[in-house]
């Protein structure tokens, strides 16, 4: 054997990029509180110690992964509520979330959504980080084009989002899921056409699920 031979070939570099991913995938399936530093260790291919280099801990990386879903795999909700029509905007968001909820049959409904239910605190906290943005959004994008109440429409269209996610998280099927936003983006529609949304000031839906 040539002393070439016998040189232990060297470990490919660590990709992060790619770690983050795969544990976005994970982290989508089982959540924060079904994740443990073993199976992350697992999926990345690498060792406790070189996970806490990389990423600080195993909330460091959640926030990462979550983060990288907010970016790359979230609901773009500002694009679609871009439309000349807010009813239709409105109908064509929660069909698209819909769909996009029920996309990946091993991640269902919307991590930063169903994050914001984790039991631990730390994660529950970024979640809550992230989605308020998410929220605020909507929020924005509604009530700047709603001519009437847009505060309480905005609540509305968010409640019946995270209902979406929470259906699909649980199994609902993307058929039975999609016909559900269908109907409902088509009741909100025809309210919006006919002026008929009107709530006491002192209404306040929950933003939260």
């Amino acid at each position: 054997m040539t002393e070439r031979l016998r040189q232990r070939r060297p470990r490919r570099p660590f990709d992060r990029s790619l770690g983050v991913e795969k544990a976005r995938r994970l982290f989508h399936q089982k959540g924060y509180d079904g994740v443990s530093v073993a199976d992350l260790t697992k999926a990345l291919d690498i060792n406790p110690p070189s996970l806490y280099a990389a990423y600080g801990s195993k909330a460091g990386l959640y926030d990462q992964a979550l983060r990288h879903y907010a970016d790359e795999k979230s609901l773009p909700a500002s694009d679609i509520l871009d439309g000349h029509d807010l009813g239709e905007a409105i109908a064509t968001l929660l069909v698209s979330a819909a769909e996009q909820y029920t996309r990946d049959p091993a991640c269902r409904g919307c991590m930063v959504t169903e994050g914001r239910r984790a039991a631990d605190p730390g994660a529950r906290a970024i979640a809550e980080e992230i989605g308020a943005g998410m929220i605020e959004t909507i929020k924005r994008e509604i009530s700047q084009r709603a001519s009437h109440r847009g505060d309480v429409l905005a609540d509305v269209v968010i409640t019946l989002i995270q209902g979406l996610s929470a259906a699909a998280s649980t199994g609902v099927s993307r058929m039975r899921l999609r016909a559900t936003a269908e109907q409902a983006g088509a009741m909100l529609k025809s309210a919006l056409d006919s002026s008929a949304i009107d709530y006491p000031p002192q209404t306040q839906l929950a933003k939260r699920c």
